[in-house]
């Protein structure tokens, strides 16, 4: 039986060739996140059910689980919402992401370069070094995100990349002939060789590209959320929980709307919806207002239960200048010329920093530490 084997390496030309050897003994591999303290690895490893870990300088054998046959990676996603789960991808799934998103973005692996400068134990960096080996196409591995060093490789010639946007908004983008930016709060203002990708671990990297599905991959809203059908869509959950609908699709958990033109407009996680007054809030909306603001560097938005309103539009915001520290009636009144009035916010805290997980989302549970909310 094929089993599982924890990468427990960081990124680089060792991580890369040990995924392949993996691949080509029949299987399967686990990237460990290596900025979690050890203990935490460990208890990952296990909870994986990996029978095997692979270290810059050791093997181990453990009594792990075996995985089933076709079954390439298991990733876990963010974990935003509580404990990550553990998102099993088969090799047909990765063959298909590879193949629509080389397509889409004209990839050429006789001149074409591949930088993965972003953690490959997430699916943004990990899909980066997959279509990579899947296609031919040559891929440097970053250990850690370097702006001076992502530029250095995008000075050398015809390249691609992957980034979240806080490394985005760190690198002279004009160096690369395109680059993939995912996460929330993309900005709208982007670059042209930049592409907005919306997708996550489920679905085996972006499967919508500046709002439109790539090929093979559709689109429905039901009730506000949005529901995928892909060819790259996860196998299971490591609980050999299947998360589809009788007829396939996948529902994400985001909220979202088809434009006319079919293109997807996303709103957000439907669980961060706030209801205040009444009216629908979506905190990514007012996210994007705040960080546009010149004074603002960092913001993040949640419901704060109410008895009159029934939740209040809270903001979370790390200033640009502590010597410039606003007021909620100075923020009320610059978001008034671009949000709807119940939408903004009646209720500001500023912090010195966001927690967020190590693929850089924001823990909102942990912003209740802030108002006292255990």
């Amino acid at each position: 039986m094929p089993k599982l084997v924890a990468l427990d390496l960081p990124g680089g030309e060792l991580f890369v060739s040990s995924l392949q050897k993996i691949w080509d003994q029949g299987d399967a591999a686990f990237p460990v996140d290596q900025r979690l303290p050890i203990e935490e690895r460990h208890k990952l490893v296990k909870r994986m059910g990996a029978s095997k870990v692979i270290t810059a300088d050791s093997e181990q054998k453990l009594t792990g689980r075996p995985v089933e046959d076709g079954d390439a990676l298991i990733v876990t996603s963010s974990g935003t919402g509580g404990i990550p789960k553990g998102v099993v991808l088969t090799h047909d799934a990765l063959l298909a992401s590879a193949r629509i998103t080389s397509k889409a973005l004209s990839v050429d692996p006789s001149s074409d370069r591949w930088l993965c400068c972003i953690p490959a134990s997430h699916i943004g960096g990990l899909s980066v070094v997959t279509r990579a080996l899947l296609t031919g196409t040559e891929v440097k591995v970053h250990s850690e995100f370097s702006a001076s060093a992502c530029e250095g490789f995008g000075r050398s010639g015809p390249t691609l990349v992957s980034l979240v946007v806080t490394a985005m908004r760190r690198v002279d983008v004009s160096l690369f002939r395109k680059v993939l930016v995912g996460g929330s709060s993309i900005p709208a203002d982007l670059p042209k060789n930049v592409v907005a990708t919306y997708g996550m671990t489920e679905t085996g990297s972006g499967v919508i590209y500046d709002g439109y599905p790539l090929d093979d991959v559709e689109v429905q809203i039901h009730d506000t959320e949005i529901y995928l059908k892909s060819p790259t869509l996860l196998r299971c959950y490591t609980d050999g929980t299947k998360p589809f609908t009788d007829g396939g699709w996948f529902p994400t958990g985001d909220g979202g709307e088809l434009e006319i033109d079919g293109k997807l407009k996303v709103f957000g996680r439907l669980e961060e919806v706030i209801v205040s007054g009444g009216e629908k809030v979506w905190p990514i909306t007012v996210e994007k207002a705040l960080k546009a603001l010149s004074w603002v560097d960092d913001a993040s938005v949640l419901g704060q239960p109410n008895s009159e309103w029934g939740e209040l539009v809270t903001a979370f915001v790390v200033a640009a200048d502590s010597n410039d520290l606003p007021s909620l009636e100075r923020v009320r009144e610059e978001l008034d010329a671009v949000l709807p009035r119940y939408a903004l916010p009646r209720d500001l805290h500023i912090v010195d920093h966001l927690p967020k997980t190590t693929s850089g989302k924001v823990l909102k549970g942990d912003l209740l530490s802030y108002l006292g909310v255990q």
